[in-house]
């Protein structure tokens, strides 16, 4: 094995090991006692329910990672790239079509071997926390219509940057960072229009006492507000959100059936005053903003690896290709994804805390939200106390208990 292959394999290893002392740690915090600020909502049957569901699906998320380690070394050892390779080269396929079958074979291969820790998850795990709604049908359609976007959306996407990476020279990728940029912005414009109706029903909120609620803060705040939804979550599971999504005339806002059902009028206004305070405080452009240098970056840096015969042989490869080239990349650039993925989770949850305080210097009813935000953790059976380290790897949002924490200190500086 050269250096190649040695950076690779310890990468893994290190994320697999970093990602199971997490989470052991993080099962470790079970044992503390309900915190004082959530007795008045949680029973002593809701917290234990909240930490079994909290220990089941970490017990299994060790299971789904120590397969995944295992399946791809085996692969990687058993010279399964090779093998692979041997058979797209068989077909005698134009350079683009064979980069697509390749990458496609490994694909569909992860996608089948993942699929029975898919249904466990789903109809196992999830059904015996009361949460499931999903019905075999739903499951299976979402799977198919899965397939058919990646299809018609990724396929062309993957071949345009293997066409560049062969054929454009040494700006390639230049190209190919700004190509995934137009598709990314594309995306994030269509995605809440034609795209996310396929899986799911967005209702206009209603005329009633919530819409006018909304319409009066939206309005305080000078936030021109039209596309407010409601999304029919219940057709998959009783967990209860909000979000935020699209830009321009695609703008939207959407509460999840489930939550309306469990939240005062009160309450669901700190909500999306929330969700509009992402948008207010520039947050979705920062976050698309940082994730188009991030592409750029990465595709700087994969000009320079792809081509090289010894990031090749590191998977036992006989020749060297742009398209194997592009997998084996994703493996090197690993570590430093990882990086790059904790500053992004950090300044994700940062964003998180910046929303709260406009939700409450916007609404000024800071119990309101400090409501809202225990209720969701109760639907949710949410970790109230999480390991520290857990949530540096694995937490796009503060948890609950500080969120809770800072908005009381808010409110206590008068600000």
């Amino acid at each position: 094995m050269n250096l190649y292959g040695i950076i690779i394999l310890g990468a893994l290893v290190i994320s697999y090991a970093l990602d199971l002392a997490a989470t052991i740690l993080n099962l470790r915090t079970l044992d503390n006692p309900l915190p004082q600020e959530f007795r008045e909502i949680y029973d002593p049957a809701a917290y234990r329910k909240s930490q079994d569901y909290t220990k089941t699906k970490s017990t299994f998320g060790i299971v789904t990672a120590a397969f995944n380690f295992a399946l791809t070394l085996v692969f990687w050892f058993a010279h399964g790239f090779e093998w692979t390779d041997e058979i797209v080269r068989s077909w005698n396929l134009p350079p683009i079509l064979s980069g697509l079958a390749y990458i496609g074979i490994l694909l569909a291969a992860r996608t089948i071997l993942s699929l029975p820790f898919s249904i466990y998850s789903t109809f196992i795990i999830e059904q015996r926390f009361g949460f499931n709604t999903t019905t075999v049908k739903t499951f299976v359609l979402d799977l198919v219509k899965g397939l058919g976007l990646g299809i018609l959306l990724g396929g062309p996407l993957i071949a345009g940057i293997l066409w560049f990476l062969t054929y454009a020279g040494s700006f390639a990728w230049l190209y190919c960072w700004l190509a995934v940029t137009a598709f990314t912005l594309v995306m994030q414009y269509v995605a809440p229009i034609w795209i996310m109706p396929l899986f799911n029903k967005f209702n206009p909120l209603e005329e009633g006492e919530l819409r006018r609620a909304v319409l009066a803060m939206a309005k305080s705040i000078g936030f021109p507000l039209e596309g407010i939804y409601v999304m029919d979550g219940s057709k998959r599971s009783k967990k209860t959100n909000a979000f935020f999504t699209g830009f321009g005339k695609s703008r939207r806002i959407a509460l999840f059936d489930t939550l309306i059902a469990k939240h005062t009028v009160e309450e669901l206004v700190g909500v999306l005053a929330h969700e509009i305070g992402h948008y207010k405080r520039k947050h979705i452009i920062r976050m698309t903003a940082a994730g188009i240098l991030e592409t750029g970056l990465t595709f700087f840096l994969l000009s320079i690896f792809i081509s090289r015969p010894e990031l090749s042989s590191a998977f036992y490869m006989q020749h060297v290709s742009v398209y194997a080239g592009l997998i084996f990349f994703g493996m090197l650039y690993a570590p430093l994804g990882f990086v790059l993925s904790s500053l992004t989770q950090i300044l994700s949850r940062k964003h998180e805390f910046e929303a709260d305080r406009f939700a409450v210097e916007t609404t000024r009813k800071p119990a309101d939200m400090i409501e809202a935000l225990k209720k969701l953790s109760l639907d949710n059976l949410s970790h109230l106390t999480p390991h520290p380290l857990y949530v540096w790897l694995n937490y796009s949002h503060p948890p609950v208990l500080e969120r809770i924490s800072a908005i009381r200190a808010f409110e206590r500086s008068g600000a």
